[in-house]
């Protein structure tokens, strides 16, 4: 599975980017040219909601799960109307690929 990861935060890209590969994804990054099988998308990165709405209009068909802090319900709804598909808290980010990458969508 090819997974576009968007996140700026050096410590958490290094730590979720690990976890991916360690179980089979290739993540790529933000410049890449090649079409991912997942977007994933840090909503407290630099202009994430923009970002949504390119990569929706680019890949419409491409899933997008956005993450960000549980307590921020309004960035969920952002992202939501935006064009993600998946909403998950920042702790379960992780967690939730891996079961994509394990489970009968992978």
């Amino acid at each position: 599975m090819k997974i576009l990861l968007w996140c700026d935060d050096i410590m958490s890209r290094t730590r979720i980017e690990s976890a991916w590969k360690a179980a089979g994804a290739h993540v790529l990054r933000k410049n890449a040219s090649e079409q991912p099988d997942l977007v994933v998308m840090d909503l407290t990165a630099h202009n994430a909601l923009t970002e949504i709405e390119r990569l929706r209009a680019a890949w419409p068909e491409v899933k997008i799960l956005a993450f960000g802090p549980h307590v921020d319900g309004a960035a969920f709804k952002q992202a939501k109307a935006a064009g993600a598909s998946e909403l998950v808290a920042r702790g379960k980010v992780v967690e939730r690929v891996l079961a994509r990458l394990q489970g009968p969508e992978a």
